[in-house]
């Protein structure tokens, strides 16, 4: 978390991709044992402080199309590669994991 603190860019996500942890995190047969309720709650405090957020209004939906019409977001960190092969003339997938 220190390097990616230091990085001197902004970095960005959405309620959704937190709900999203949540989900998968608490999911029975995805991480054994399951983690701790205070343990997921607290990692997305983390997030929350560490990222920005890209509320769900008209304004983000308004970049949303300003990026598919005229890429503008460099990298994207990723699990799921291979949903954004079709962005790889505009983006850099890099995975969240090793």
């Amino acid at each position: 978390m220190a390097e990616f603190e230091q990085a001197a860019v902004r970095w960005w996500t959405t309620r959704q991709v937190l709900r999203e942890f949540v989900a998968v995190t608490t999911r029975p047969g995805f991480l054994a044992p399951l983690p701790p309720a205070a343990f997921v709650a607290q990692t997305v405090r983390e997030f929350e402080n560490s990222f920005e957020m890209a509320e769900e209004d008209r304004g983000v939906t308004a970049l949303l199309l300003e990026m598919v019409e005229k890429p503008g977001a460099p990298y994207l960190l990723t699990n799921n590669g291979s949903d954004f092969i079709r962005y790889q003339p505009w983006i850099t997938v890099l995975p969240l994991l090793p």
